[in-house]
């Protein structure tokens, strides 16, 4: 299964939103079949924030660990946020 993370909009940088964006994800993940991938897309994604990003991307880890994987992102918003976010949870995420 892929997100496009530009579908909660292209600047994402609150931690509320970023928790109303993981909530409102909630019912997609139940579509999900046992052991499939979640990719994350950042295309189109300008800004992305850390408090975006641990209310959104820290939870789904925390729920699929090395099922989710990141697709690689020339953005260095999303590429400073997710190193930030590996850091902050001493683990790293899978990324493509």
């Amino acid at each position: 299964m892929r997100i496009e993370l530009n579908k909660f909009g292209t600047t994402l940088i609150s931690r509320q939103a970023g928790s109303e964006a993981f909530k409102a994800f909630q019912s997609t993940l139940q579509d999900m079949k046992p052991g499939e991938n979640l990719e994350i897309d950042f295309s189109g994604v300008l800004t992305f924030s850390p408090s975006w990003g641990d209310e959104f991307v820290s939870p789904l880890f925390d729920q699929l660990g090395d099922n989710l994987v990141l697709l690689a992102s020339d953005n260095m918003s999303v590429q400073a946020t997710l190193k930030l976010l590996q850091e902050i949870k001493k683990q790293s995420f899978v990324i493509h």
